[in-house]
């Protein structure tokens, strides 16, 4: 069964390329935001959280997306497809402050329930710092895959339709 992990900073386009992948090959989704935070934004403790996607990782198929590098060890381990969207931070920023603009006020359907779209300053700086943080760790955690997980390493959007169609030709192999 096919297990793709969809990861990069916040504003990269995970949600939405996770719902297009879900959608052309049949595979369930799973939007780590909407699991991670309860009502309000509330967030479970972390051994609580770290339950909860191993629940949700041991599912025989999905499509996965979300950072949360604290669970990495769980999902990447069975993931059978890795798609990095290592977007740079700017084009990141755009994605964030569009979505805000747009869903202002509201709950997005990748959200918990009662997670109202908000325009918040510690999160924009951590999508600014997220290269900084997290690029490194992202990077050697892929240098040591199996060699049967397949990994796509996408610096630009223009990139997704040739990976979406890659990601559909192995749809019989899998």
């Amino acid at each position: 069964m096919r297990r793709i992990l969809v990861i990069g900073s916040p504003g990269a386009g995970k949600s939405t390329l996770a719902r297009r992948i879900a959608e052309r090959l049949d595979l369930p989704l799973i939007h780590l935001d909407r699991e991670y935070f309860g009502p309000d934004w509330i967030m479970p403790s972390r051994a609580e959280w770290r339950e909860k996607v191993a629940q949700l990782a041991s599912r025989p198929a999905w499509v996965m997306d979300g950072n949360y590098s604290s669970t990495f060890d769980i999902r990447v381990p069975r993931a059978t497809d890795i798609v990095w969207l290592d977007i740079p931070r700017w084009r990141c920023l755009t994605g964030v402050a569009w979505r805000v603009a747009k869903n202002y006020g509201r709950v997005r359907s990748d959200l918990g329930p009662g997670c109202v779209e908000r325009f918040d300053w510690s999160f924009m700086r951590w999508v600014w710092s997220y290269p900084d943080r997290m690029r490194g760790k992202t990077a050697r955690l892929l240098e040591r895959l199996r060699a049967r997980q397949r990994v796509y390493i996408l610096r630009s959007r223009t990139e997704i339709p040739a990976l979406e169609a890659e990601l559909v030709s192995y749809r019989g192999a899998a």
